[in-house]
């Protein structure tokens, strides 16, 4: 468990259906167009450079880093909260949770736990299970109407 994947929230971007799934599918899907020629032609489909440039990115260098190193929504009040109150992670934050977790929690249902394992059993206990989590293929996404984390 690489820590700097730790978003403020508490989800471990290194279980990110994005990162897990998407960007090794954006690095085949360049990879086979490159092979096809599509760079050559991307011209001529509408937005076809801006798409060419967004999926070159995305299969070479990814899309997130982690809130902390400046990925994700710029306006997120959990990641603006950590930093005024510089706060690793919220969890740890003696006012946790707060009012900006009440819908949070609907869409990634995991995170309670996870939070409760980091702020009972510290980060070793919380690494394990993200780690844990990674060697079974889980992955997390945003899942407001499912009421279960999606694991795949």
């Amino acid at each position: 468990m690489d820590r700097k994947y730790a978003c403020c929230c508490g989800l471990y971007c290194e279980n990110c259906a994005v990162k897990v799934k998407v960007e090794p599918a954006a690095k085949a899907l360049y990879e086979e167009m490159n092979l096809l020629g599509f760079a050559e032609i991307m011209q001529f489909f509408p937005d076809g450079e801006k798409f060419w440039a967004f999926l070159k990115g995305m299969s070479s260098e990814g899309i997130c880093i982690s809130c902390k190193a400046g990925s994700g929504n710029p306006a997120c009040k959990i990641r603006l909260c950590a930093k005024e109150k510089n706060i690793e992670i919220c969890a740890l934050c003696g006012s946790y949770p707060c009012e900006h977790f009440t819908a949070f929690f609907e869409g990634y249902p995991m995170l309670r736990n996870d939070n409760a394992v980091l702020r009972e059993k510290g980060w070793e206990a919380w690494a394990k299970l993200q780690d844990e989590r990674r060697t079974e293929g889980f992955t997390f996404f945003y899942s407001k109407n499912s009421g279960e984390p999606d694991n795949d």
